[in-house]
């Protein structure tokens, strides 16, 4: 399970991408294993109903943007649709089951961009924000049933995003953690596995930043 959490990281992980997908992985409860990945079209509202879930990982999937004024409206509008239209429509058909069976798991992939800001990332900072804000409200509002909502926020990772940065920018990034180090897949896609597991069961409502300390 955690080898297709790594998978799904790799497409949040902050970095130079600049690819637009549409796509979000969904964990459905499994007798055998504890769950299952099913990958929809979150573009396409009639893939966004199913029938039973008891976790949903919302993973970002749209960067490709400069700054806001010299952005198309169209590009602007498209990443608010995946990066946060999205997350509110696959949460709001998915806790209706969690609902009924009084528990379940909502974990928002968001980014340290949300908090710190980037140059040329200021729409994609938006809508991350705007994804916290939706997460910490949720979260109060399902709460008493035993639903916990959080975000996990990487930061620089070792991915194929971040493969361009090499010798004084990548040295330049390892500075700014405490550990001399970049956060790993293998790390955000721990933090993923805890939340959704038992053990996590009193957290909700919060931030978890994997970024080696870089924003300490």
């Amino acid at each position: 399970m955690q080898t297709t959490i790594k998978k799904i990281i790799k497409m949040s992980g902050v970095g130079l991408h600049s690819g637009i997908a549409s796509s979000i992985t969904i964990l459905p409860a499994s007798a055998e294993y504890g769950i299952w990945f099913r990958r929809i079209d979150i573009m396409d509202s009639d893939n966004l109903i199913p029938a039973r879930y008891d976790a949903v990982s919302n993973t970002k999937l749209c960067t490709r943007i400069s700054n806001s004024d010299g952005a198309e409206v169209s590009t602007i509008e498209h990443l608010m649709r995946v990066n946060i239209q999205a997350p509110i429509l696959l949460s709001k058909y998915l806790v209706r089951s969690m609902l009924l069976n009084q528990k379940g798991r909502i974990i928002n992939i968001s980014s340290i961009i949300a908090q710190t800001g980037f140059n040329g990332l200021s729409v994609y900072a938006a809508s991350k924000a705007a994804l916290e804000g939706f997460s910490h409200s949720l979260a109060r509002e399902v709460g008493k049933a035993g639903i916990t909502v959080n975000c996990v926020a990487p930061g620089y990772m070792q991915t194929d995003m971040t493969s361009s940065l090499q010798g004084d920018k990548l040295e330049s990034v390892k500075r700014r953690s405490p550990l001399g180090k970049l956060a790993t897949v293998d790390d955000a896609a721990s933090m993923v596995m805890y939340l959704l597991s038992e053990q996590a069961s009193a957290i909700t409502g919060t931030v978890i930043t994997v970024d080696a300390g870089s924003t300490a």
